[in-house]
């Protein structure tokens, strides 16, 4: 089967015209950068060329909403990466919905004008990639959206939290007094300082280098292990303080039960 007559299909089944079909195929074609295309065959393209003829063969039709089950998942990563460009910017030249399902969360966060956590088959959250990010309703959001240090903590009063026997400033309220807790940190918002600094002590148990930062674990006297981000780097076995500002610290009902927690906000 030749890609036009692959990106027919639909068409043909709807009997559409053979001069409309081919004006389709060509428009189709040109949006999805496969000019000249037509008479090759699906099995001589690449993996990136063989997604974009199957969004062609989806967009002929005119469709009103675009579902589009995890069609990324197949491919290497740098390729990966090309098509979420390639996709953002038809979506922007259609001006079609793309329902987008995933469970890559950087994939999510780089598609999505609205992003919808589920678990379970409950809506956990729905929002922007930056609400869901940095305001996330729960732990399981938190831990599923980016890397998140998930900690027990005891809500002491409004705007303070205490954290493995250490107290913090934090900015949410509401939760009652001495009230356990949820307390959500991401790495990066984590400074690692001179141990006398710090709210908390620990040692630098693990460092990775990821080009853009390092990736390092502490480890606290609790036992502990935190997860940091960082442009800067301390050795294996240097102790430290850690420092969190206020605003970075996100307080979190603790569900009474994996059940509760799935429950989300849709009942």
């Amino acid at each position: 089967m030749s890609i036009a007559e692959n990106i027919a299909f639909g068409l043909k089944i709807k009997k559409k015209p053979k001069a409309y079909i081919d004006d389709k195929i060509r428009y189709a074609l040109k949006l999805v950068n496969l000019d000249g295309f037509e008479n090759r065959t699906v099995d001589s393209l690449s993996g990136g060329q063989q997604q974009r003829i199957a969004i062609a063969r989806a967009i002929v039709n005119e469709p009103k909403v675009l579902l589009l089950d995890e069609p990324l998942g197949a491919l290497d990563l740098k390729l990966r990466q090309d098509m979420q460009y390639e996709l953002i910017r038809l979506k922007n030249e259609l001006g079609i919905t793309f329902i987008y399902v995933t469970h890559d969360q950087e994939e999510a966060l780089t598609m999505s004008d609205t992003i919808v956590v589920m678990n379970q088959g409950y809506i956990q959250q729905m929002g922007s990639p930056e609400q869901i990010y940095n305001e996330p309703e729960n732990a399981f959001v938190a831990d599923f959206i980016g890397e998140s240090n998930i900690i027990d903590g005891l809500m002491i009063h409004d705007e303070l939290v205490e954290i493995a026997g250490a107290k913090f400033a934090c900015v949410d309220k509401g939760f009652g007094n001495s009230k356990p807790v949820d307390v959500v940190i991401r790495p990066e918002d984590i400074d690692l300082v001179k141990p006398e600094d710090g709210t908390l002590q620990g040692t630098v148990t693990h460092l990775i280098f990821k080009g853009v930062h390092y990736e390092m674990e502490v480890t606290t006297p609790d036992g502990y292990e935190w997860l940091v981000h960082s442009t800067d780097m301390f050795p294996v076995g240097e102790k430290v303080g850690i420092h969190v500002e206020p605003f970075d610290i996100q307080i979190m009902n603790k569900p009474a039960s994996e059940d509760e927690e799935a429950v989300g906000i849709d009942e």
